[in-house]
């Protein structure tokens, strides 16, 4: 079983008196049932399920009265289960696959005789027809594929090696050398496998690269089948993005411009289809900003951005050539660094940040600006073995104009300090 941080939200979660409901949101396949079974099994005596996609006929328990005494005495004949007041957790799962119980999730909340959480992908959720939404009646947490803290854990990586390493990280030590090299071909390891639960579990054991990839065609291939599904009117738009973000990322400039997928082609036709990928938890937008001053959403572009893929194995496995065999090889700049710096972006994303990045006509491009404690900091990806050339960098250090005090080159080598800008290696992505 794989350990996952979210499960730390729901002993929270559980804790809480008045509690309300707990949604928990997130890409198909980022192991959301799972988690919640095994938190259900450690916490609770008695345990309800329902999954509205797998057993539609359940859906009729919410079709008349929403009263909780209406629900109850159907859940109790529904025959799923014993129903105890105050020592039941109900699991709603695929909840945007039954839109009435998403309505009734009030009711059961104000009555309280059961603690209750709702599962579901985001694409059922943001785009589902809900009568009535709960507001304030439900706790909204996203999961996501794993991190790699948590791909440390499922290979093996104990809880007090990974803090020694963070200290090293906060104090800007070097990382012991041994310890350095196995994090970096994790580091490795992860750009191919990705975080995507039965992806790692199948890597998990024994080490198995073919199993890995192969469960990444079949996921890939699902969320194909996802928006031929949800998509609507802009499915075809959308596979059409979808198919073409590896080939865009790995231009020099990993800028993604929609004049790639066809000639004349307009944000009016495409801006909806990028939006619903955004949506859905497969990609990630990173705006580019034309001045470097907090917060970044006041100058923010957003006719010019990247877009990144959600879960860096998937774009491995999306990726023309043998871009494994390379990684593997040691060649972490394969597509112009595409592997590197997506995944990058899935960590800073995970860890909570907002995307952006500087690029002043084309003359100055920085991969990545932070907002770190209300300070700006420009954070560059060195996935070949130049670390220490960075031309924009410089340049834009060196202009008194410009308000950064310190910046970070994240690559190959250990840590180390020139001037205002810290080396960092690739897998202390992590701790920012």
């Amino acid at each position: 079983m794989l350990k996952r941080k979210i499960e730390t939200r729901f002993e929270e979660w559980r804790k809480k008196e008045n509690k309300t409901a707990l949604l928990i949101m997130g890409a198909r396949q980022v192991g959301k049932t799972t988690s919640i079974r095994r938190f259900a099994k450690e916490n609770y005596k008695y345990f309800l399920e329902i999954n509205f996609e797998e057993k539609p006929l359940l859906r009729n328990i919410f079709e008349g009265n929403l009263d909780a005494d209406s629900i109850f005495e159907k859940l109790t004949v529904a025959g799923l289960g014993s129903l105890v007041p105050h020592q039941t957790l109900l699991f709603l799962d695929e909840i945007q696959a039954c839109p009435k119980a998403r309505t009734a999730i009030k009711f059961l909340v104000e009555d309280g005789r059961l603690d209750i959480i709702e599962s579901g992908s985001l694409l059922g959720i943001n785009y589902g027809d809900v009568s009535s939404f709960p507001v304030g009646f439900e706790q909204k947490v996203e999961m996501h594929s794993l991190d790699f803290e948590e791909f440390l854990w499922a290979m093996g990586i104990t809880e007090p090696t990974i803090a020694k390493v963070r200290q090293n990280f906060l104090s800007k030590t070097l990382v012991d050398p041994f310890i350095h090299g196995m994090f970096m071909e994790y580091f490795q390891r992860y750009l191919i496998v990705g975080g995507m639960p039965r992806v790692v579990m199948e890597y998990q054991q024994g080490k198995n690269l073919a199993g890995a990839m192969e469960q990444q065609k079949i996921i890939v291939g699902s969320y194909r089948d996802d928006i031929a599904k949800y998509a609507g009117r802009n499915k075809a738009n959308a596979m059409a993005i979808f198919d073409s973000i590896p080939a865009q990322l790995s231009e020099k400039n990993k800028r993604f411009f929609l004049a790639n997928l066809e000639e004349g082609a307009s944000n009016r036709k495409y801006g909806d289809p990028l939006y619903w990928l955004y949506d859905a938890g497969i990609s990630l937008f990173c705006y580019n900003v034309s001045q470097l001053t907090i917060p970044f959403e006041l100058n923010q572009r957003r006719h010019i951005f990247k877009f990144f893929l959600r879960d860096t194995g998937l774009l491995s496995s999306m990726s023309l050539g043998n871009v494994q065999q390379a990684i593997l090889n040691g060649d972490l700049n394969v597509n112009q660094g595409a592997i590197t710096e997506n995944c990058v972006a899935d960590i800073l994303f995970k860890n909570g940040h907002s995307l952006y990045y500087f690029d002043l006509k084309g003359r100055q491009e920085i991969d990545f600006v932070l907002d770190m404690n209300q300070k700006v900091v420009p954070l560059e990806v060195k996935s070949g073995l130049d670390a220490h050339r960075h031309p924009s960098l410089t340049h834009l250090l060196e202009n008194p104009g410009v308000p950064v005090e310190s910046a970070l080159v994240l690559c190959r080598e250990n840590i180390s300090q020139n001037g205002k800008v810290t080396y960092l290696p690739l897998y202390m992505a992590m701790f920012l």
